[in-house]
């Protein structure tokens, strides 16, 4: 279903002739096609799926992100811009993120139901964090919260 929606998208930009979504859009395309090749050699014959699209394009956000800080810190506003506005492209397809508050809830209720006591069960509220929230919670602010939520 994403990569429909990507695709769709892909065509009215062309139709509309808006070059940089366009472009961005067939980075993600390509990218995509790269992985479904990966996905098929390890025996995923339908290719990536909703989730695994979702973590390509975070993945790609956040290269993107590393590099506007390398162009700001080389002086290179205009190259900055133009990562920043692939950002917004790409962040198009990406569920709504889930506030600090939403994560916290989040984090609780998980930790609630897996009966997690201590620093053992990281791993177990972290993973089961992951799969449920792909795409919507930013897992580097997320684990700090889940070890302070464990420890205390």
């Amino acid at each position: 279903m994403l990569r429909e929606q990507i695709n769709t998208t892909l065509k009215e930009a062309m139709k509309a002739r808006e070059t940089k979504t366009v472009s961005t859009l067939r980075l993600v395309m390509a990218a995509l096609k790269d992985q479904d090749i990966v996905a098929r050699t390890e025996g995923q014959e339908d290719g990536l799926d909703d989730p695994a699209i979702m973590a390509l394009l975070q993945k790609m956000i956040k290269q993107r992100r590393e590099s506007i800080k390398m162009y700001e810190d080389a002086g290179k506003s205009e190259a900055a811009a133009s990562e920043a506005e692939e950002i917004s492209i790409i962040e198009r397809f990406l569920p709504q993120p889930l506030s600090e508050e939403e994560t916290k809830d989040a984090i609780a209720a998980l930790i609630e139901e897996l009966d997690a006591e201590g620093m053992k069960d990281m791993g177990k509220v972290v993973g089961e964090l992951k799969r449920r929230f792909v795409g919507r919670i930013d897992m580097g602010k997320a684990a700090p919260m889940v070890k302070a939520a464990l420890a205390g």
